[in-house]
């Protein structure tokens, strides 16, 4: 019976589920729902969710916009890990959120890890979503979903950030996957949607000219509503790595492209001012 028993305990098919499900009670989850609301010409906190590894705080650095600032305690995401983050902005209601920290995502054995983003913006609101930076690791696995809806008269500033590998340390992501979904509906309808896919061979197809023609670090900016002022004061701007933008239907869009992650960061506080966005105070440490 013994021998049995030992028999069974490196049987390896008994072994591999039990790796698998060891890796899967370990993932990652989190959770933000938070709700903001005007009382007078202040913001105000509504209602604050946290759960798992995901944490909000209000460093008040502003009078005129309500700071949040979100905190990953898990140091990073990893395949199988899945976070959710929900912001609501009552009428009236005026928001700068974004991270603590540029958020890593590091080799998966297979699954992707998972960001879901959701903003609903009242009537007379204004959202800005300015976080730092996500960097992909070598064989990172990264899914994203973006969902919008902004009242007719409500504002969005939002700018997304990829750097793919620590350049500073001379890193290289030769394989992995990223998956970028973003929509936007003003009044319920869609004005903005976008799918990017980037996986296989990043290395070699960052290289290629047609996407980013050797860059590593890569940015689109949002503003909505958008105008040919913004346009103008953009492209006065000095910038270290590649910039275009455009504006359309009332919405305006920048992409960055530009060869490490210092040249992006240093792209982005030329672009902001000119989209009317103030660079958060942890930007400027």
């Amino acid at each position: 019976m013994r021998s049995l028993r030992l028999k069974e305990r490196r049987d390896p098919a008994t072994l591999s589920r039990t790796a698998t499900d060891a890796i899967a009670a370990n993932r990652a989850v989190g959770r933000i729902a938070l709700r903001v609301g005007a009382n007078g010409s202040r913001t105000r906190r509504v209602g604050v969710h946290e759960a798992g590894s995901l944490r909000v705080r209000f460093p008040n650095a502003s009078r005129d916009l309500m700071e949040a600032v979100l905190i990953n305690t898990a140091g990073g995401m990893t395949g199988g890990d899945d976070f959710s983050i929900r912001i609501s902005l009552g009428p009236g209601a005026q928001l700068i959120a974004g991270t603590a920290a540029a958020e890593k995502i590091y080799r998966s054995t297979g699954a992707d890890a998972t960001i879901a983003l959701e903003i609903d913006a009242a009537a007379g609101s204004q959202c800005i979503w300015l976080p730092q930076e996500t960097i992909l690791f070598d064989q990172a696995r990264l899914s994203r979903r973006i969902d919008v809806s902004l009242a007719a008269d409500a504002r969005l500033v939002m700018a997304e950030a990829v750097i793919f590998g620590r350049t500073a340390m001379r890193e290289i992501v030769q394989e992995g996957r990223l998956m970028d979904r973003w929509r936007i509906r003003q009044e319920g309808r869609l004005c903005f949607a976008e799918s990017v896919r980037l996986e296989g061979a990043i290395a070699r197809k960052l290289a290629t000219p047609a996407i980013a023609a050797g860059g590593v670090a890569v940015a689109t900016v949002l503003a909505v509503p958008g105008d040919e002022d913004m346009v103008t004061a953009a492209r006065a701007a000095e910038f270290a790595g590649e910039a275009g933008i455009s504006t359309w239907n009332g919405i305006t869009v920048a992409r960055l492209c530009a060869p490490t992650g210092a040249a992006l960061r240093h792209d982005l506080a030329a672009l902001l001012p000119a989209l009317r966005a103030p660079l958060p105070r942890l930007w400027l440490q």
